[in-house]
């Protein structure tokens, strides 16, 4: 696993990626599951110098606190997947989830100290280890000689969404036994993905391992991509903008359930399963699909239907609304299935580590961007932000039809 494009051999490539899949989805649910509780905990919780830290209104606090953790993602995406490129994957993958297993506790005693500040940063500190899903694509990515790419980022998609489903399940039916409980659980978690990771993922092949250099590794951070093919440059703005949109939804449903429906962390929690259950079964029919001769043009056409149902939940009744959030769950999942193999192929030169470390560097920075803007804007109406998410869809999907033509003249 030496960032080359060159396949990973296996004897057995089949129960490899079962076993990355496994991982993923285990690591996911510990991702996933504080996404349907946070809201419930600062808006529906108790008035209390947490809630209501320095005076600050409860939804700019929540906010902050759901920005933290992709900030620690972003950080890190930056290096993780290069470090796999250089480092080998099964490497950082057991100090990364190791590391995630330490700032799930740690997120647990803040709650149940009460402490603001020491709960948003065991929030980023965690986030800084979770970007190691770009390093399990990229080890798919690697078998791309034994394994169909397409097919092959389909199933593992399959397992993230089913992590999704998994862990607002946890979350929501466990916060009611106590605030703290669910992070504890999503550090034991890891348990499971290291004992996956140890007995069933390739380790590095023989005369991989290369010297550590911090001067090497920022060289190979995934954001210098961009000053070296304006493709990629292209590629990582149309993202921003597509990812800007969808983590609206992901980071504000919740609270626009909350507020319209009245429903509290239990019903938020069936509600996101309901919706990740359509994915995962979307991402189930995506993996049997042929691969498309103009994946860029379908990845259009999904975003523009990703922005339909953002901009019905600008206006939608609270019922009708939450079939939209549930149904788009499908174009969310076939869009994650077609482009990122499209990416493994045409980029692959550069390293699939770095390069699906790109993905999720742009991933994370939106999600940053709305969790910030997002909880500001919240204080008005979270019907103004799926609106904005919508139209950021839009302008994603018309970029993409561009990028898709002058790709075709190449």
């Amino acid at each position: 696993m030496d960032g080359s494009s060159t396949p990973l051999q296996l004897k057995h490539p089949t129960w490899v990626l079962l076993a990355i899949c496994a991982m993923a989805l285990m690591s996911t649910a510990g991702v996933a599951m504080p996404y349907p509780i946070l809201a419930p905990i600062f808006v529906g919780g108790p008035v209390d110098d947490f809630t209501h830290f320095a005076g600050l209104e409860p939804k700019f606090l929540m906010g902050v606190a759901l920005a933290a953790n992709p900030l620690g993602i972003l950080i890190g995406s930056l290096f993780i997947g290069p470090m796999s490129d250089r480092y080998g994957r099964r490497t950082v993958l057991a100090l990364t989830l190791s590391a995630t297993l330490l700032g799930y506790l740690a997120t647990a005693l803040a709650l149940g100290e009460r402490a603001y500040l020491l709960f948003v940063l065991a929030r980023f500190i965690t986030g800084l280890t979770e970007s190691n899903v770009a390093v399990a694509r990229a080890l798919l990515a690697d078998m791309h000689g034994q394994i169909d790419r397409t097919r092959g980022f389909a199933w593992l998609n399959a397992c993230l969404y089913m992590g999704w489903l998994l862990g607002p399940l946890v979350g929501g039916l466990t916060l009611p036994l106590g605030e703290p409980l669910p992070f504890v659980l999503a550090g034991l978690a890891m348990l499971p993905c290291l004992l996956v990771l140890l007995l069933w993922v390739p380790g590095q092949r023989p005369g991989e391992r290369q010297a550590w250099s911090w001067r090497a590794l920022w060289s190979q951070q995934a954001l210098g991509l961009l000053a070296k093919d304006r493709a990629l440059l292209a590629l990582f703005m149309v993202q921003l903008a597509y990812t800007a949109g969808i983590n609206a939804l992901y980071e504000f449903a919740p609270l626009w359930m909350l507020e319209n429906l009245g429903l509290d962390s239990r019903g938020i929690a069936w509600v996101t399963a309901a919706q990740c259950a359509a994915m995962t079964l979307a991402s189930v029919v995506a993996g049997k699909l042929k691969a498309s001769a103009r994946p860029l043009r379908r990845a259009a056409l999904l975003a523009l239907c990703a922005a339909l149902g953002l901009s019905l939940l600008a206006w939608l009744p609270g019922a009708q609304g939450v079939l939209a959030i549930v149904a788009l769950g499908v174009p969310l999942a076939l869009y994650n299935a077609v482009l990122p193999a499209w990416v493994s192929e045409r980029f692959a030169a550069y390293g699939q580590g770095r390069v699906m470390g790109l993905l999720s560097t742009v991933f994370c920075m939106a999600n940053v961007l709305v969790a910030l803007a997002g909880g500001a804007i919240a204080v008005l109406s979270t019907r103004w932000i799926m609106g904005l998410g919508g139209l950021t869809c839009v302008l994603a999907a018309l970029a993409l039809l561009r990028l898709a033509r002058l790709e075709g003249q190449r």
